[in-house]
């Protein structure tokens, strides 16, 4: 009797503690295949190491990657806990395009009822981004920034041919600017975003497993 093929992996990125902790008190059912939540450190050299080194493992050679966590909004009319389902990454080293977004978008829809799903453009940066620096980016056509996303996916698609994702929950935007995270209502709004996106996540994994036709 021929042995079925083990189900694709999925690793999820996240950057920071508060970020892994919210993932994890999350809904853990659903998921077709083995999930792994990896926490990278903040910055973009700490997220292409880690991600780097998981890849690098023989369980998770050909796991599809999806970069989540807060991210700063850049449109106006933005919110802290809206979502954004980056239709690319950017980073100065490259773009990377993302799979999946009008799934993702509807999935989040359920997941987390009631909240904006932006699509655009995420960029990278590699330090917390303030003032003027959020309107020059606006201006490329991006809609969010975070520090971690574009250099997860552009290590993930290096590693190897695979899907690829990013979706971040929006912490401050240009009228509600990020203080500190945990003591803020819109730190706390989008941790308990963050932690309803799961079967959203896992629902996007789940069709990459589907056959094509």
């Amino acid at each position: 009797m021929s042995s079925q093929p083990a189900p694709a992996p999925l690793l999820i990125a996240c950057a920071l503690g508060i970020e892994q902790l919210a993932l994890r008190a999350g809904d853990r059912g659903g998921a077709d295949g083995p999930v792994t939540v990896l926490r990278t450190g903040m910055g973009p050299a700490a997220a292409e190491r880690s991600v780097t080194r998981m890849l690098a493992d023989p369980a998770l050679r050909d796991a599809a990657v999806l970069a989540t966590g807060f991210c700063a909004g850049l449109a106006p009319g933005m919110h802290p806990g809206d979502l954004v389902v980056a239709e690319e990454t950017r980073d100065p080293r490259g773009t990377t395009a993302c799979v999946g977004t009008d799934l993702l978008v509807k999935e989040l829809g359920r997941a987390v009822p009631g909240r904006t799903v932006h699509t655009g453009p995420l960029t990278g940066s590699d330090h917390v981004v303030r003032g003027h620096e959020r309107s020059d980016l606006r201006a490329t056509g991006a809609i969010a920034v975070d520090m971690e996303s574009a250099a997860t996916l552009l290590s993930a698609v290096r590693a190897g041919e695979r899907p690829v994702a990013a979706v971040r929950v929006v912490v401050d935007a240009p009228e509600h600017e990020l203080v500190r995270i945990g003591t803020v209502r819109g730190g706390i709004s989008a941790f308990r975003v963050l932690r309803s996106v799961l079967p959203a996540f896992f629902e996007w994994h789940r069709s990459l497993l589907l056959p094509r036709r």
